[in-house]
């Protein structure tokens, strides 16, 4: 809202009103808004639900100091959606079909959270939502994501095309074409950049690292390709908000490592929406995703300042609330910068955990069947309660988590030259 005032204001030439238009500008006031919304409301928020006596019922798992937080207040990740929403409605483009996107999906999978810790908490139903209702939830938004992201006219990617009309190859061997020192297989008075209606994506670590997603039913008829498409967002918003849910287990764990992930995702949307830094990195430029820098920029800001109250020992949770919505935004930001096949890589914590769990869950049904007697391959699964189990602290665990996390965000920002 602030972004059209100030707009508006420097069309007048009113002095210092054009700072409004740089994204970095507008993505540094979104981290610093939304970490003192966190200051300011998260303690107040954590009072009221003290007050009526808002807290979470703990399943006795058998781990050391679990009994300690039985009653702390619960819900938190509408802490996290505030923080997140009022500095995106403040400094973001709201006509950006990318920051609407991710708007809905912010707000979708919190309410979908926000019901199961209802359930839990006033209903005092400890199982809480129904999986089913949970995955219905999860698919309907993956149908929105994929459907918007195939056919909205503003989702496009900027390609070269020769004077046929066909896109120009990028190469990277100077015998195999003739090119200029633009590094094109056609000659450089050919050929020029239109922002076109591509469904291609990044391949990690191949050196023409794209893909497109037409290729796949391309033999029968690009006409169907659009199913396979949305099966895929599908799929990929199901798995990562299940994983950031499981992740959220022990103090911290799933707040810290979505920050992390959360500022990789602003990088990439960054070097993605800005014509200089695609064309040095030779990545593809995705125009009108510049503004997703804004978003990711307030997620961190509200991870890390959730993370004030809930690292150990925790002062709230987050409850499905919140991590269903930080595990729905991570994918549908990778969807939307065309990152969506570095997510194994980067959210590698959020993979380990829910295989872990499936791995456990196989395991013992498999022996169980075989042999009369379920056997388990982790102490506890998810991983993380492995390791509570095995007697190392809950803020030792979380601290190696985030070693790993950074070193998988590396791995990821390495992929931008790394080929």
């Amino acid at each position: 809202m602030l972004y059209y005032l100030f707009e508006y204001l420097d069309e007048l030439n009113v002095t210092g009103t054009g700072v409004f238009r740089y994204i970095s500008f507008r993505s540094g006031l979104a981290v610093v808004l939304s970490l003192l919304i966190s200051m300011v409301f998260g303690t107040k928020f954590i009072n009221y639900l003290r007050n009526k006596q808002i807290g979470e019922t703990v399943r006795d798992l058998g781990l050391d100091g679990q009994k300690e937080k039985e009653g702390t207040p619960t819900m938190g990740g509408v802490i996290i959606l505030i923080c997140l929403l009022i500095p995106v409605l403040l400094f973001a483009k709201l006509d950006n079909i990318y920051v609407i996107l991710l708007i809905v999906s912010a707000v979708w999978m919190g309410a979908i959270g926000y019901l199961d810790d209802y359930i839990k908490v006033f209903r005092k139903n400890k199982e809480g939502l129904a999986g089913r209702f949970k995955i219905v939830g999860q698919v309907g938004l993956g149908l929105i994501v994929g459907l918007t992201l195939y056919f909205h006219p503003d989702v496009v990617v900027r390609q070269y095309v020769d004077s046929s009309g066909e896109a120009a190859e990028l190469v990277s061997d100077p015998d195999l074409f003739n090119k200029g020192d633009d590094g094109f297989r056609f000659d450089k008075n050919e050929i020029e950049h239109k922002n076109v209606k591509s469904m291609i994506t990044t391949i990690p670590f191949l050196k023409n690292n794209e893909f497109d997603y037409n290729s796949i039913l391309g033999f029968v008829s690009e006409g169907v390709t659009w199913i396979v498409y949305v099966i895929f967002v599908i799929i990929i918003v199901t798995a990562v908000s299940n994983g950031a849910n499981i992740t959220d287990g022990i103090d911290g764990l799933a707040a810290g490592v979505s920050a992390i992930i959360g500022i990789v995702l602003a990088v990439l949307a960054y070097v993605s929406g800005n014509t200089i830094f695609a064309d040095y990195l030779n990545i593809m430029y995705l125009p009108n995703t510049g503004e997703i820098v804004i978003f990711a920029s307030a997620f961190v800001g509200a991870c890390i300042g959730f993370l004030w109250f809930n690292s150990f020992p925790a002062k709230i949770f987050m409850g499905d609330t919140g991590s269903l919505a930080i595990g729905g935004i991570i994918a549908v930001i990778a969807l939307s910068i065309r990152k969506e096949l570095l997510i194994p890589i980067l959210c590698g914590i959020f993979l380990i955990e829910n295989l872990s769990v499936m791995i456990q869950v196989g395991y013992f049904k498999y022996t169980k069947k075989k042999y009369g007697e379920g056997k388990r391959v982790f102490l506890m699964a998810p991983l993380h309660h492995h390791y509570q189990k095995k007697g190392l602290h809950e803020a030792k665990i979380v601290t190696r988590f985030f070693i790993v996390g950074i070193l998988l965000a590396v791995l990821t920002l390495a992929t931008l030259k790394l080929r």
